[in-house]
This record gives C-alpha cells, sequence and structure tokens, in this order.
C-alpha cells in the first residue's frame, strides 16, 4: 500500500518519513509551501509541494499515485489558514459551505471530500507510535506542590478550551489563568504571558482534543518548546499522555533536566 503525507512544518513530517522508510513503506509526501522544510524531499518515495489552498492539486495528486490512505503530519498555522490562504476553486466552494473555519469545522470539511474522492484520512501519528508521550514524570524533577496545583487547574481550564476547540495550551500562574492559546500558537501565547506576570513563574499545559481520532491538529512537544519555556520562565509542563507526540525526546528531556524544568504526562479524561 501506498501512503501519501501532507507535510506541515517542524521535524514531525521528516521523523514521518524516516520511519516509514525503515519499515519499507512506499510515502508520497506532498509538501505545503509555505510551511514545508526541504529536507522531505531526500527522504519520500516521490515528493510533490503545493500552496495552501490548492485542494485540487492534492487530489489530482492522490489520483495520480493511486494514494488512498493520507496522513497529515506536521503543522500549518491556523493564522495562516485564516488569513493568507488562496483557495482554488474546490477549496472556495468548500469554504462557502461550511459555518465555522476553526480547525475542526476546516478540515473536517476537507476529510469530507476527500473521502468523497477515494482519499480516507488516517491517524497522524500512524508511523510514530513510539514518540506518544507516556504516562507519569519524564524529567528527573517531579512536579513541587505549587506547581502541581497550578498544572491540576490549568488541565480543567485547557481541556475545556479543548474541548471547544480554541486552543490546546495555556499559561498558569498561582491558579490564575493568565493566557490562552488561539490561532498565534504556544510560543507567543507564552511570551504574552510572560509580559503579563513580572517575573513570576508559570507553567504550560498542553491538552490534546477531546474526540476518538488523531487525524489533526495532535499536540506536539519539541526541544524549541523548553527553550521557550526556558525564555519566559516556565517551569512545569503538563501533557496528555498517549495523545502527544515528544519530537527528539532525549533532546527534550536533556534541555528540561539542566533548565530544572519538570514534565508530567497525564492520562486524557474522557
Amino acid at each position: 500500500m501506498r501512503y501519501g503525507l501532507i507535510a506541515g512544518n517542524g521535524r514531525f513530517p521528516a521523523l514521518a518519513l524516516e520511519a516509514a522508510r525503515k519499515a519499507g513503506l512506499e510515502v508520497v509526501a506532498i509538501g505545503i509551501k509555505e510551511e514545508a522544510s526541504p529536507e522531505i524531499e531526500a527522504l519520500a518515495f516521490q515528493c510533490y509541494w503545493i500552496s495552501l489552498g490548492a485542494l485540487g492539486k492534492l487530489i489530482e495528486i492522490c489520483h495520480k499515485e493511486r494514494i488512498t490512505q493520507l496522513m497529515m503530519c506536521g503543522q500549518v498555522k491556523h493564522a495562516k489558514i485564516f488569513s493568507s490562504i488562496v483557495p482554488d476553486w474546490r477549496l472556495a466552494k468548500l469554504l462557502l459551505s461550511i459555518e465555522t473555519k476553526n480547525t475542526e469545522g476546516l478540515i473536517g470539511a476537507i476529510a469530507r471530500v476527500l473521502n468523497d474522492e477515494g482519499v480516507e484520512l488516517v491517524d497522524s501519528t500512524l508511523l510514530l507510535k513510539d514518540l506518544l508521550a507516556t504516562e507519569g514524570t519524564l524529567t528527573r524533577r517531579r512536579l513541587t506542590a505549587e506547581e502541581t496545583r497550578d498544572i491540576e487547574y490549568g488541565r480543567r481550564i485547557a481541556s475545556t478550551l479543548a474541548g471547544i476547540d480554541v486552543g490546546q495550551s495555556v499559561a498558569i500562574s498561582d491558579r490564575a489563568c493568565v493566557a490562552v492559546e488561539a490561532m498565534e500558537g504556544t510560543d507567543a501565547m507564552l511570551r504574552r504571558a510572560a509580559l503579563l506576570v513580572d517575573g513570576k513563574p508559570l507553567r504550560l499545559v498542553k491538552a490534546s482534543r477531546l474526540r476518538k481520532h488523531m487525524l489533526f491538529d495532535v499536540p506536539v512537544a519539541g526541544p524549541q518548546t523548553i527553550d521557550i519555556m526556558i525564555e519566559t520562565g516556565t517551569t512545569a509542563l503538563a501533557i496528555d499522555a498517549t495523545r502527544t507526540l515528544l519530537i527528539d525526546r532525549d533532546e527534550i528531556l536533556a534541555r528540561a533536566d539542566a533548565a530544572g524544568i519538570a514534565i508530567a504526562s497525564y492520562l486524557p479524561e474522557d
């Protein structure tokens, strides 16, 4: 079976393609010009490039390469989708038909169009199950009592927001929600939060969507996550076990341990 892979930004697409090559799988990469790294060309069985909004071209490639299963790997910033996209006629028609342009609305509608064309969206972590976070404390340092109280509060807030498809992350300090992630992304949210707390420590909580599938919008943490935490005085990170990808896990934990950051992974609540 030949898979297709829509490549966004970050290391996620490259790692998935490397895993596919090791497993002897033929994966055709379809890189988003505005987001994906050129490194995917050397890793894929075949590689195409399309612009955001080129839904018709995506379908054409799938038919040409006999792709019936397609995974979405890597981030495409929601702000770009919302404000910078130049849709072709297929996507323009679809956008007129949907009520909400959040992630669930946009990608869900695209998934239905693809399905009508004989292309099924499949689990985006299909090739990288070994990178999903396990339950428990992942770093040498455990959460302090104060951090635990902030994290418990933050998980309730983040879970509620994820359930209505607003954002995946919140910044907490002293059991108060300082900032909520929306279209700007986690890094920008943490920097904004740091300006508001005047040197008080922050805690970062990332939550997965309350849905059964993992077709898109899977939470990801990588070395850059730790770098931005150090920059903003964020001392602890909470993630959902089995539903969060840890990109370059060893490096993440090494940087976190060196900085005295605690990372805790919790089984998501249904």
